[in-house]
């Protein structure tokens, strides 16, 4: 946030926050903009764009034909389970839920994820994630349940083996994985070793793994990829609820100007005049859920103690070389249900340094910001877009000229209108796990 600004903005708050503490008839008569004030006065077009914004305009979520548990209660109870589990990590002290973190937008408060070390990206949050068409930063999973494996086997967040998981499954989740998913096989530790996966930059795992009979290569991954399909299970239940964005759209909608002026004041509502119009910002972060799921390269400066990072240049090759992706054995879809991954192969080249869009749901409530948490706060990401940008290798919606400070100030104003609850399954394990290391 500018500090030279602060005091003028408390001092608003703190008016608002009065006039709201009116009786209603006084506070009516106090907030409504006035009928020749254009503030809240919008073209058919722009009355358009805020529907399509509007989280009442956002279906059920599509249906994942890769993973036929998707919406089985069953799957969420269990996917719950494991996302809070700590047993799924080389140290006991890290489980999904210790980086996305339900009070904090399921994301945390450092600039990088901190698993069993230290990790080059920002935690991601997982707000609307059954709506996306690629996951991780460079979208190098094709699908919810494959980018949930991922972490698993990363040396710098879960640290552990996809035998381990196998083991956890079959010693403490038998009856409830065998109702849901079929029976386990028998998994000898003679047979079956810890270290054992199919990663070859982990020699010994490596050679672990070729030794193991097929067949029990074939279990280990089956039950692999059904802990990430029952992960994702829960995952999707975490949706947006109503913010105060929405209940001004709703009365844009009637065309009550009344209810209108007193949802937003007048900064929010030229912010958001602005975030579809001149600023640009509705080109990438479209739809309810405020993104287009999609990658650009925004030119944001990579930290210095960190190397170059290619971002969707890639993870391109990373998602179609994927043995979980949906093309895989262990897809529950069909080939014409992967239309997304094949349309990679024709595609070309990426772009180098470009990540994938955020939702701005609830963006206000989750700093820091950008893919390696370079900045603080909105105000410093404001300032960063609201330059004047031209520089080719930039996508070419942030070509813009430059934002005054006061625009910035109503585009901040207007960001902190996308905040609402969360709705999510909530069974008490993640302070359980705190509680109790799983």
């Amino acid at each position: 946030m500018n500090r030279r600004t602060s005091a003028w903005r408390h001092a608003v708050a703190a008016l608002i926050t009065a006039v709201f503490l009116l009786p209603p008839w006084l506070r009516a008569d106090a907030t409504v903009q006035p009928a020749s004030d254009g503030v809240h006065t919008w073209s058919k077009a722009e009355e358009e764009v805020i529907r399509t914004l509007w989280l009442g305009s956002l279906p059920p979520p599509p249906r994942d034909p890769t993973n036929a548990y998707a919406d089985n209660p069953r799957a969420v109870k269990l996917g719950e389970k494991f996302f809070y589990d700590k047993r799924f990590s080389k140290n006991g002290k890290v489980s999904c839920g210790t980086c996305h973190h339900k009070d904090y937008q399921f994301t945390e408060q450092m600039p990088r994820a901190q698993g069993v070390g230290p990790t080059e990206r920002r935690t991601q949050h997982l707000i609307g994630m059954a709506y996306l068409p690629w996951y991780f930063w460079d979208g190098r999973a094709d699908s919810l349940w494959s980018q949930a494996l991922g972490p698993m086997e990363s040396a710098v967040e879960h640290g552990i083996s996809r035998t381990i998981c196998a083991r956890i499954v079959s010693e403490h989740y038998k009856t409830e994985y065998e109702a849901l998913f079929g029976a386990l096989p028998d998994l000898p530790a003679d047979v079956c070793v810890p270290m054992a996966r199919p990663a070859p930059d982990d020699a010994e795992g490596y050679r672990a793994w070729s030794a193991m009979p097929a067949d029990k290569r074939e279990a280990i991954n089956r039950i692999y990829a059904n802990i990430g399909k029952a992960i994702a299970a829960y995952e999707r239940q975490i949706l947006p609820g109503p913010a105060k964005f929405d209940r001004y759209a709703e009365a844009a909608a009637r065309g009550d100007r009344a209810a209108m002026g007193m949802t937003f004041d007048r900064n929010e509502a030229e912010g958001l005049r602005l975030f579809i119009g001149k600023a640009g910002c509705v080109k990438c972060h479209s739809g309810p859920l405020f993104t287009n799921g999609e990658f650009r390269a925004t030119g944001v400066y990579q930290p210095a103690d960190l190397p170059p990072d290619p971002g969707r240049a890639g993870g391109t090759g990373k998602a179609l070389a994927s043995e979980f992706n949906c093309l895989g054995k262990y897809s529950d879809g069909r080939r014409e249900d992967c239309g997304r991954l094949l349309s990679l192969v024709a595609a070309g080249r990426e772009p180098a340094g470009a990540f994938r869009v955020p939702s701005l749901r609830n963006v206000a409530d989750r700093p820091p910001y950008m893919h390696a948490g370079q900045y603080w706060n909105l105000w410093e990401v404001l300032l960063f877009y609201g330059r004047k940008k031209t520089n080719p290798g930039l996508s070419p919606e942030l070509s813009r000229d430059g934002l005054n400070e006061n625009e910035r100030i109503s585009l901040e104003a207007f960001l902190n209108t996308l905040s609402g609850p969360l709705t999510y399954p909530d069974s008490g394990l993640a302070d359980a796990a705190d509680e109790h290391g799983h």
